[in-house]
């Protein structure tokens, strides 16, 4: 554990509450140079308690943004796990969370830093009046801010139908919630314009507004047919990909018919070698 790399991401903005966690996680692990991080994403899963999904994703865009770097991997019981450095120089570039000092200027009279007595009615004190801090500024928050942690959720809500529109506010969070709970966000905003295409025409007293339909979770029939149907169409192009293979094996003259992205999905699926393809005519 490196208290060092653990003060500079604590002392630092990452955009989100998620993102904040798992940075924290990875600098438990790091050396004093950031480096030697060796833990799977299931490790920081069952640890930070996210759904597996978000840390997958969020690794991702650390990756992405440089703010973490992948250096090996190490053996492990299920094969090897890929070893992280975080990029300390990346990490200072941004944002701090400490405000920034404010000077006040010279005064006159200088402000009590102290409670005061209050007023005194026949000698006998009154109740102490509240301590004047003049450095205590309460900012709301940006709006690049609030766009950056609600753009996911945004587009989502965007594709519910407008017509049956309530409680923004209570579908954004509702949203977050279901995202960070491990559905993707592609899913859930497929499974919006599933339901609304098969509910347009409905009237009003047929159809769900935004905030019972995010609540009651009639989204997740919709994200698990999504989801059965992409399963079973990757077993469809599996058992497609088996029957292009037995073609190009036998030098069937229907090879003539494979396109060029299949050959290449044959290819990469270890399914066929080049000097099968080539053997078929299909490249030369």
């Amino acid at each position: 554990m490196s208290w060092r790399v653990a003060n500079a991401c604590a002392e630092r903005k990452f955009g989100s509450a998620t993102r904040k966690q798992i940075i924290m996680f990875l600098a438990d692990k790091a050396s004093d140079d950031g480096s030697g991080i060796w833990c799977s994403k299931g490790t920081i899963q069952r640890h930070t308690e996210l759904g597996e999904t978000t840390v997958k994703r969020t690794i991702r865009d650390f990756l992405r943004e440089g703010i973490l770097i992948e250096t090996g991997a190490r053996g492990c019981k299920n094969g090897f796990t890929v070893v992280y450095r975080i990029d300390l120089a990346r990490i200072e570039a941004l944002e701090l969370t400490a405000e920034p000092d404010i000077e006040t200027g010279a005064t006159v009279d200088p402000v009590q830093t102290g409670p005061g007595t209050g007023a005194t009615v026949a000698g006998v004190p009154g109740p102490p009046r509240p301590p004047n801090h003049p450095k205590t500024i309460h900012k709301p928050p940006t709006r690049e801010r609030v766009v950056a942690e609600d753009e996911e959720a945004e587009k989502v809500l965007a594709a519910y139908p407008p017509d049956r529109l309530r409680g923004k506010a209570e579908c954004l969070a509702r949203i977050r919630d279901i995202l960070d709970a491990g559905t993707e966000a592609d899913d859930l905003l497929q499974a919006v314009k599933v339901y609304a295409s098969e509910s347009a025409g409905f009237t009003r007293s047929k159809v769900c507004f935004s905030d019972n339909w995010f609540r009651s979770s009639r989204w997740r029939a919709y994200v698990e047919d999504i989801a059965k149907n992409r399963e079973e169409s990757k077993a469809r192009e599996v058992e497609m990909l088996a029957g292009l293979a037995n073609w190009v094996a036998d030098k069937h003259p229907l090879c003539r018919h494979i396109t060029p992205g299949q050959v290449d999905a044959l290819l990469a699926a270890k399914l066929v070698t080049e000097v099968q393809i080539q053997a078929v005519g299909l490249r030369s």
